[in-house]
């Protein structure tokens, strides 16, 4: 797993938290993703939204992409499509992504770099893998996250963050058994590179064999911990999770989670996300590649689209389908 590592040993250290004096976050629910085909026919694991877990605000939806080994002229893709209302923030941890979107942002995402596109008022962008994966193939795995705008912020002018992946925060865990890299937010006062409209705190955790991971965190931020690779334990009571699980976290100021002595033969490490959040507690009206409070500025963000009003695909990406469409 390629992305950004570093020996724990030289890495400023999350604090050791007193077990009397620290409020732990229990489990109030475990959530296993469903798989679905995106895009050009690619499939994601994806743990919330679903019949299970609606809604994880401030929260969208999480799609677990691979890992998954193409072979030469599989690999596919997302091409141009609108988004309005919320922001997508795509972490690559193998393999290769291609971003291109209607304000100019864009660029090779790839081995532990993220891209963080904040729709707002509108933005069409597509996510293709590049030629030479497509041509050779190779190990694709990465994840996007959706993060809600507030009614405030939701016609915001859109903007794109290119964060690499040397930008990301490192930290070690208390006994150095574990590797933090902050993507977004505050971790026990360390900062991650990604500049957030809604107070989310984001990153990725690889914890070796038998060790715990204790997380210091806000009390009124809810938290998430979904299982990229390995399995392992999490919350108070030690709860089991694994591959393509999600675990919900009730109230507290801090969390700790534990890997398993061993792990399955495809992962070395226990592999995890957490993901947390000040929850926006407004309505939600959603529906395709947009989110926003009402059902009729829903309509309007369709109009909007149809009308040319969410951006323009660049000439150099233009294509006769999408001619044909835009005469349509």
């Amino acid at each position: 797993m390629p992305a950004i590592t570093a020996d724990t040993l030289t890495l400023p250290r999350l604090p050791d938290l007193p077990e009397s004096a620290t409020t732990w976050r229990g489990v109030r629910r475990i959530v296993r993703a469903e798989k679905f085909l995106e895009g050009e026919g690619f499939q994601v694991r994806r743990p919330f939204p679903g019949a299970d877990l609606a809604l994880a605000d401030p929260f969208l939806l999480l799609d677990h992409m691979g890992a998954v080994e193409y072979g030469p002229g599989e690999a596919k893709g997302a091409p141009w499509h609108p988004h309005r209302g919320f922001e997508t923030v795509t972490y690559m941890i193998d393999g290769a992504m291609q971003h291109t979107d209607s304000i100019g942002g864009g660029g090779l995402i790839t081995d532990g770099s993220t891209q963080w596109m904040t729709a707002g008022s509108g933005i069409l962008h597509n996510e293709v893998p590049p030629q030479e994966l497509v041509a050779k193939g190779g190990l694709f795995h990465g994840v996007q996250l959706w993060v809600n705008l507030p009614r405030s912020l939701k016609m915001a002018q859109p903007r794109y963050q290119d964060i690499a992946a040397g930008d990301a925060m490192l930290l070690a865990s208390d006994d150095g058994g574990a590797l933090v890299r902050v993507i977004a937010g505050d971790l026990a006062g360390h900062r991650g590179p990604g500049s957030t409209y809604t107070p989310i705190t984001y990153l990725h955790a690889t914890v070796s064999a038998g060790a715990r991971l204790v997380l210091p965190w806000p009390a009124e931020f809810n938290v998430l911990v979904y299982v990229l690779s390995g399995r392992g334990t999490v919350g108070a009571e030690g709860r089991p999770l694994e591959e393509g699980q999600l675990a919900v976290f009730g109230p507290g100021d801090a969390l700790t989670a534990r890997a398993a002595e061993t792990q399955p033969g495809n992962s070395p490490s226990w592999e995890v996300l957490v993901l947390g959040g000040l929850p926006i507690n407004e309505p939600v009206a959603r529906y395709g590649p947009f989110v926003m409070n009402t059902r009729q500025e829903i309509i309007q963000a369709f109009e909007d689209y149809q009308a040319g009003r969410l951006g323009q695909i660049p000439a150099a990406h233009r294509t006769a389908a999408d001619i044909r469409l835009e005469e349509s």
